[in-house]
């Protein structure tokens, strides 16, 4: 149950599924799939879509690769986030967005597996929301070459790290993108 006060309703959050970010992403077809299967459902079940989408330096805003994949595209009346931080609650309007849907519960996809979306779900869990990973719905590409371990191994690591987190008053978990559901919460009148 989230400690947000009259926020019963959950959204899908899709994290940096954007040209560049993913191009080289581990299983990135099939993670796309899953990302765009479950934004269908989210719609059809009327839960909100919100889209979060970084720039920096490297990643320039207008550029080709900043883009959202061609095989996802977010719906007229659904909000897009622009952030510059791993978080994607640091210095944005995701809160704003979010408290004005009445969200108190995230399903969490996207990218990159051990950047912006561990510092997104930890972003939300601090700041008393529900948060479920999609265990198949997010992605990073091969960073062997700077120490870390395989990408397989860094997703298998973060589900893993992901189901067993707790805190008062808020849930935590990881479910498989066929299990997932946008119903609402708990939410703390």
């Amino acid at each position: 149950m989230t400690t947000l006060t009259n926020r019963p309703n959950t959204a899908l959050l899709v994290v940096d599924v954007q040209i560049a970010v993913v191009e080289e992403a581990h299983e990135r077809d099939a993670v796309v799939a899953n990302i765009g299967s479950l934004v269908e459902q989210a719609r059809r079940e009327e839960a909100s879509v919100v889209w979060v989408q970084h720039s920096d330096d490297e990643l320039v805003r207008g550029s080709d690769g900043w883009r959202i994949v061609p095989e996802l595209a977010p719906g007229d009346a659904e909000p897009l986030v622009e952030k510059h931080y791993g978080d994607s609650f640091e210095d944005t309007a995701l809160e704003t967005v979010l408290s004005g849907l009445g969200v108190g519960r995230l399903v969490v996809v996207g990218s990159e597996t051990d950047a912006c979306v561990r510092s997104t779900l930890h972003g939300a869990f601090v700041r008393g929301y529900d948060v479920t990973l999609v265990s198949d719905a997010h992605t990073t590409f091969d960073k062997t070459a700077w120490g870390a371990p395989p990408p397989d191994q860094v997703i298998a690591h973060t589900n893993l790290y992901w189901s067993r987190q707790a805190a008062p008053g808020r849930t935590a978990g990881t479910v498989p993108a066929k299990a997932v559901d946008f119903g609402p919460t708990a939410a703390v009148a």
